[in-house]
């Protein structure tokens, strides 16, 4: 990063985004911060999104890891910097996971090089290896032209709607630790989610965007199921590579490295590495929050038939309507 001298053109844009806020529909999200409706979807950081959209020039090497919050974006993260600088580390002991949060070595567009932006402080792109690793929960029409037009990659990650809903929740409770929110909540907020007055959402619009865009462009945009992962890490890691441009070589087979990667990255040997049981990268969120169970199903220990049937109706229909099914969880749920 480097010290900024705001620009007249970057103060020009914040009066525009100022009076923008005015006429956009906004509601208070967990009783402390405004979210914006841009662009059909609900945006709790807008000032960073559409410096984000306005000033990053994308590279035709560059990786772009895109998901909804909650969705597997940490794990994802430390798989993907592993995959790409796997010649560069290949000691497993001294691998930059040891000593860096995931979060820190794929930096995210709208909560870390632009929120930074907004604070003085330019991202100094010029510093960055070859391929550029990033992240965003930007939905797909929402992403800077640049990053459309270029032949750059994009791996998008989603994850069934239940169990993202209930990762979220926790990382609200956990977060926030306030009156405004406390766990006998947890339907009305259910109820928002499925409507999709939710940070990024409509979740289903967030999915079908990159979904149709990944069968328009395959060689583009790759689709990847959080479920997928889990049910068989080996083969879905090996699409990765192949869509990445760098598969495992022979001798990589031989000595096992894609069953090192998964080892390393894994949610739990993340979990017990030093660096993510205390301190911040960001500066809202503890990085041990970062990590919770990662199972799939733990939505059946919290959400009721009841509320499944009050509320979840609807998405459903959403996504019959769109032509998208998951293809590694069960859709229809009871």
């Amino acid at each position: 990063m480097s010290t900024l001298t705001k620009p007249k053109s970057l103060e020009k844009l914040e009066d525009e985004i100022k009076q923008l806020e005015l006429t956009l529909p906004h509601k208070l999200w967990l009783g402390t911060y405004n979210m914006y409706l841009y662009q059909g979807f609900w945006c709790p950081v807008l000032k960073p999104t559409i410096y984000f959209q306005s000033h990053f020039q994308a590279n035709d090497t560059d990786i772009i890891l895109a998901s909804l919050p909650k969705t597997g974006t940490t794990w994802s993260k430390s798989l993907i910097f592993s995959i790409v600088n796997r010649k560069e580390f290949s000691v497993v002991s001294k691998h930059p996971l040891h000593a860096h949060n995931p979060h820190e070595l794929v930096l995210h567009f709208e909560y870390k090089l632009y929120t930074d932006y907004m604070k003085g402080c330019a991202p100094d792109f010029t510093k960055l290896p070859s391929p550029r690793l990033f992240a965003t929960h930007v939905p797909y029409p929402s992403l800077p032209n640049t990053i459309k037009t270029s032949k750059c990659k994009i791996i998008y990650v989603c994850r069934n709607p239940l169990d993202t809903f209930i990762s979220s929740w926790h990382f609200f409770l956990e977060v926030e630790r306030n009156e405004s929110l406390t766990p006998n909540m947890i339907e009305d907020y259910f109820g928002k989610f499925c409507k999709g007055d939710f940070p990024f959402c409509p979740y289903e619009d967030h999915i079908v965007g990159y979904w149709k865009e990944s069968m328009a462009t395959p060689d583009k945009v790759l689709f990847m199921e959080y479920e997928g992962l889990k049910e068989d890490s080996n083969a879905q890691v090996r699409r990765l590579v192949e869509f990445l441009g760098c598969p495992f070589s022979e001798e990589e087979e031989k000595e096992n490295v894609i069953d090192e990667i998964i080892k390393l990255c894994s949610l739990d040997s993340l979990k017990q590495m030093e660096v993510n049981k205390s301190g911040k990268f960001y500066d809202f969120v503890e990085n041990k929050a970062l990590f919770r169970k990662g199972e799939v199903g733990d939505w059946t220990n919290y959400l009721t038939p009841s509320m499944l049937k009050e509320h979840y109706q609807v998405m459903q229909e959403k996504f019959k309507r769109s032509g998208f099914a998951f293809r590694h969880c069960q859709q229809e749920f009871p």
